[in-house]
């Protein structure tokens, strides 16, 4: 059951954390601004020439389908959602206008497998890892967050401060992401994990009460409990500093591609200026809070 979109002020997020954005390379910063300012045909700038799959063209992948709060009602076209409104601006600050972004589709994994892409760049909640940066190329930090579990409001887990209270749940996760990394290192369940190939079939599984719970980003998990499944509520979240640290989503290149460093001198904009955290106000509002349970 779905409670109205119109909830999305219900959303939460946990701290923006560390956005630390990259310069162009190693260019003078006259270069940098030169680079960054947009040209008057909204087809790029001096930055992006001869670095995209079309020429005067950028081309934007996300989930298949993308779900709120990134993208709201599957329409990134539409720049409503989170990942839909940073890219648009990445885009306006590398100087193309709208008529000249092109949107696609991938499921997670493939954007992040080896081999030619079918996009510049990709949103869809990636966190920067080690393992990931041996295929394919982040940009700068976008938005940083921790890991959350949603159940519903009956489980025994509620009220939980501590792991030990979790592990006896039957969790479900989203194959391929650090979610599921998390669950095993850090909570280490008594029953084996359910593994899915995405968000929306590990929601299907709690909503039909398959699993006891799930594991996902903060905002998502929010998200979750305050539009999407009725009942459900964010049992925790599991903050940075006890051994782990939070996610940081990257945009996702091609590996080696130099379009990064257009997209970082875009995104450092962003932060000075306050744009970028003017998004995040706007589809990652800060009105709720979720309970902390310890790693120790």
């Amino acid at each position: 059951m779905r409670k109205s979109a119109n909830k999305r002020a219900l959303l939460a997020l946990v701290a923006i954390g560390s956005l630390t954005m990259g310069a162009c390379g190693s260019s003078s910063s006259s270069a940098d601004t030169t680079a960054a300012a947009a040209t008057a045909s909204g087809t790029g700038n001096e930055c992006t020439a001869g670095k995209t799959l079309a020429d005067g063209k950028l081309t934007i992948g996300t989930g298949n389908p993308a779900f709120s709060p990134w993208v709201e009602n599957d329409a990134p076209e539409s720049g409503e959602g989170f990942e839909a409104a940073v890219a648009y601006a990445v885009a306006t600050a590398m100087g193309y206008d709208k008529a000249n972004v092109s949107w696609v589709r991938t499921s997670f994994d493939e954007a992040v497998q080896p081999g030619a892409k079918n996009f510049d760049f990709n949103l869809q909640q990636y966190s920067i890892t080690e393992e990931r940066k041996q295929t394919v190329s982040f940009s700068d930090p976008y938005y940083s967050t921790n890991q959350a579990i949603v159940g519903y409001a009956d489980s025994a887990a509620v009220g939980a401060t501590t792991v030990e209270a979790l592990k006896a749940l039957k969790f479900g996760v989203q194959s391929g992401t650090t979610s599921l990394q998390f669950l095993i290192d850090n909570i280490a369940p008594t029953t084996e994990p359910y593994v899915y190939d995405d968000n929306a079939a590990a929601k299907a599984a709690l909503e039909a009460k398959q699993i006891d719970a799930i594991v996902v980003d903060l905002p998502t998990a929010l998200y979750i409990s305050a539009v999407e499944i009725e009942g459900s509520t964010v049992i925790g979240q599991f903050p940075a500093g006890e051994g782990t640290e939070a996610d940081q989503f990257g945009m996702v290149f091609d590996l080696n591609n130099p379009l990064v460093d257009c997209v970082n001198v875009a995104l450092t904009a962003m932060k000075d200026s306050g744009e970028l955290a003017a998004i995040v106000q706007t589809w990652l509002s800060d009105n709720l809070k979720a309970p902390v349970i310890s790693l120790g």
